[in-house]
């Protein structure tokens, strides 16, 4: 769901901006407001597991791939707003430093994947979990189900963005500038790819992670406990660090985000636009990857390296806006 430069004209990425600027304000007004010093240290760890976890791509049928986002996760363990935040972090490095999304489109993937998918999920799993134990089966099935959806409408969005391209963008001769494909291609693609496969491997993954943290500590986020409570999963994410390059085996460019010359062996052209956005913003490790380092076992060290640079870089900042932000009677 990492919508390329070029995919998306500038009556919608803009427009997409234009909506993220007024939620990342609230988000960080919100945070500010509520959030304590001793919680960021959660907000680090989400913000950069959603990072790793959407490092392990998955083979779909058709030669594609996809992945786990996390963003139901985190928007469950840290409410909406903070999510906004974690997931919006996330998503910015992943385009700035590894290429991952594009820089006109940060803000459509933001929409789709930091607001649209946090919020869902958070109020679905309030809705159907109630007044249950977080820990018991009804709320295990909450985060299940909250995951799936949120999932689904996150994916439902981006293929509305990219089918909608073809029709408010097309030379005269009727090519489309930007993304190729129209609704009725985009929408029922993406349906089935998150419907039948990415769907269920999301919700699992919600559940199984939520019922862990809960199940360690219910009051993870508001006890009186130091980042040590935290060490069992500062550890997992250094094993899921070390496990990214079975990422690798999915070959497949996800469905919507391939290159310049994949769409001219597919299409028979490349877009105008997309031949004009797709190389404006040179990554420092693009695709994961270390410049020349081509032997399968390089590529799988490359991997590692970037899913370590990628996390840190994100937990600092989160750090960082933290010690900014947090209120002072917030702080420990």
């Amino acid at each position: 769901m990492h919508i390329p430069d070029g995919y998306l004209g500038p009556q919608t990425y803009t427009t997409l901006y234009a909506a993220m600027l007024p939620v990342w304000y609230l988000a960080s007004k919100k945070v500010k407001e509520t959030f304590k010093a001793r919680q960021i240290p959660m907000l680090a760890l989400a913000a950069a597991f959603t990072f790793i976890i959407m490092m392990f791509n998955i083979p779909a049928p058709g030669g594609t791939s996809g992945h786990m986002v996390g963003s139901a996760v985190a928007a469950i363990i840290l409410g909406p707003w903070a999510a906004v935040i974690a997931v919006s972090i996330a998503l910015v490095i992943q385009a700035l430093i590894f290429g991952d999304g594009g820089i006109t489109a940060i803000g459509a993937n933001c929409f789709n994947m930091a607001f649209i998918m946090p919020f869902s999920a958070y109020y679905i799993y309030k809705f159907i979990c109630g007044n249950s134990s977080l820990t018991s089966k009804r709320g295990f099935i909450a985060a299940a189900v909250s995951g799936y959806i949120s999932l689904n409408l996150a994916s439902l969005a981006t293929a509305f963005e990219l089918g909608l391209q073809p029709i408010i963008a097309s030379t005269a001769d009727g090519k489309p500038l930007y993304a190729p494909y129209p609704l009725s291609i985009t929408i029922p693609v993406m349906a089935i790819e998150h419907l039948f496969l990415f769907g269920p491997i999301e919700a699992i993954g919600t559940a199984l992670v939520v019922s862990y943290i809960y199940k360690m500590d219910e009051q993870i986020l508001y006890s009186s406990k130091k980042d040590t409570s935290l060490k069992p999963l500062w550890l997992i994410l250094i094993l899921l660090i070390m496990l990214t390059p079975l990422g690798l085996l999915a070959q497949g460019t996800a469905w919507g985000e391939w290159g310049g010359d994949e769409l001219k062996v597919m299409l028979g052209f490349v877009p105008d636009g997309i031949k004009k956005l797709e190389n404006i913003w040179t990554a420092v490790l693009p695709d994961y990857n270390i410049a020349g380092w081509e032997s399968p076992v390089k590529t799988g060290i490359g991997y590692i390296i970037s899913a370590g640079v990628g996390s840190s870089i994100i937990v600092m900042l989160v750090y960082l806006a933290g010690r900014l932000f947090t209120n002072k009677e917030g702080r420990d």
